[in-house]
């Protein structure tokens, strides 16, 4: 773990490197995955078939490519009562909150007379990815469902490695909450290609979201044009902003909340009291130890781990743009919490106040927890709606209309060198 001081001569050397720091595919993956990619859009389902085999373990001709509708609903109704309460309650709330986002349609007339506007519609088709490698994920299929259903993509096709033929009872339970409508027993870059390029049993859809591991996240970056895809998704990362009024034990387990996410991923503590920063590394290290994920967690604290004491919480404010974390804390009072998010300009998503740890965003707050990682979030933001729709803009000019800016026109078109253009209006004015 990495210990910074602002009041260090090195740290802006050092504080640079904690941001330039790469933890994301290598030429190696993309090599890998472009053959992948290739084989599955040259082969298809035989392609799948063989990339299952080899890397899942199971042979789909016998486990099945599909799982069946009667499958997800029976494993819905078999979840013992308070597990299927809680996922009801989650679906609820991140179905009202995407709802919202819904875009109006424009349709207006402006002062010259032209009627103008933008429609919005939904992809007719979305892919989801669902990880069932090293964890399987019910959050994730109703964080990327929900919002497709929100926006009315009429076919919703969802995939999701199965590794031994096995797949979780708690993903089959959110799919059928979730309303999906094609289930398919396949992951990893060749699951995104199938999307994509579509094969003999599986159509191509139009947007894939989801997030997944190095080789999804390469898939995703090389398929972007063929297929729409939400963002290019790393690993997981968590800023927390902290005053010494905290509990060292409440914050070293938000900062190991993102380190059991995978050995990649990483998480910083940013603190203007050192006693404090001392007393949450310690504790970091006691509850590493309590946690069956505890393997991965100690990779990623030792690796990728941060603790950075400021002056004041103010200056963490610039240091916290640079990184522009998918995950943001501000563990403080209300005033000073709310004072700092008004200051802070890039950030996936922000966690408000001492009682707002990270995880209830993951699971049932409301917001998306598919966020930009990786710097990301200096131009991009979570996953929403609008990733599965598209808005397309219309004008209409009656006679007066096109006689008021139809000139313009035809001036612009000549000074560029397009006749064409210029004539397609100038006729119309009567020149």
């Amino acid at each position: 773990m990495l210990k910074l001081d602002a009041t260090d001569p090195r740290f802006d050397a050092d504080f640079t490197r904690l941001v330039n720091a790469r933890r994301e595919a290598d030429a190696d993956v993309a090599r890998d995955v472009r053959t992948i990619v290739a084989a599955v859009r040259d082969e298809g389902d035989a392609a799948l078939a063989a990339y299952t085999k080899r890397l899942d373990g199971h042979d789909l001709h016998e486990s099945g490519w599909r799982i069946e509708p009667a499958a997800c609903r029976t494993a819905w109704e078999e979840l013992e009562p308070a597990l299927r309460d809680a996922l009801q309650l989650a679906a609820d709330r991140i179905a009202a909150f995407h709802a919202k986002q819904v875009p109006a349609d424009r349709d207006e007339t402006d002062a010259a007379g032209v009627r103008m506007g933008a429609r919005w519609r939904p992809v007719d088709a979305a892919g989801i990815y669902v990880p069932g490698g090293r964890a399987a994920y019910p959050s994730s299929v109703l964080m990327n469902a929900l919002p497709a259903k929100a926006a009315g993509v009429e076919r919703l096709v969802m995939v999701t490695p199965t590794p031994g033929g096995e797949v979780n009872p708690l993903v089959l339970a959110a799919a059928h909450l979730a309303g999906v409508d094609e289930m398919w027993r396949i992951g990893g870059a060749q699951a995104i290609a199938a999307l994509a390029y579509g094969t003999e049993r599986i159509r191509p859809v139009d947007v894939v979201t989801g997030p997944g591991n190095a080789w999804v996240a390469e898939a995703k970056r090389q398929l972007y044009g063929v297929v729409g895809i939400d963002m290019v998704a790393g690993p997981s990362e968590i800023v927390v902003v902290a005053d010494g009024r905290n509990d060292p034990d409440w914050i070293a387990a938000d900062l190991l909340s993102q380190s059991e996410h995978d050995p990649t991923s990483q998480s910083i503590l940013f603190t203007d009291d050192a006693a404090f920063a001392d007393a949450v590394a310690a504790t970091v290290d006691q509850q590493i130890g309590t946690l069956a994920t505890a393997t991965v967690a100690r990779a990623a604290w030792d690796t990728n781990g941060a603790v950075v004491v400021v002056e004041t919480l103010d200056d963490a404010v610039p240091l916290i743009d640079r990184l522009a974390p998918e995950h943001l804390e501000l563990a403080c009072d209300g005033p000073l919490a709310d004072a700092l998010f008004a200051a802070v300009r890039h950030a996936g998503s922000v966690f408000l106040g001492r009682h707002t740890p990270e995880a209830v965003g993951d699971y049932v707050a409301g917001p998306n927890h598919v966020l930009p990682t990786g710097r990301r979030a200096r131009f991009a933001s979570g996953l929403s709606v609008l990733d599965f729709m598209k808005r397309t803009s219309f004008l209409a000019c009656d006679p007066g209309a096109l006689a008021a800016i139809g000139p313009a026109a035809v001036a612009l078109a000549e000074a560029e060198g397009l006749p064409a253009h210029a004539r397609s209006v100038a006729l119309r004015l009567g020149r």
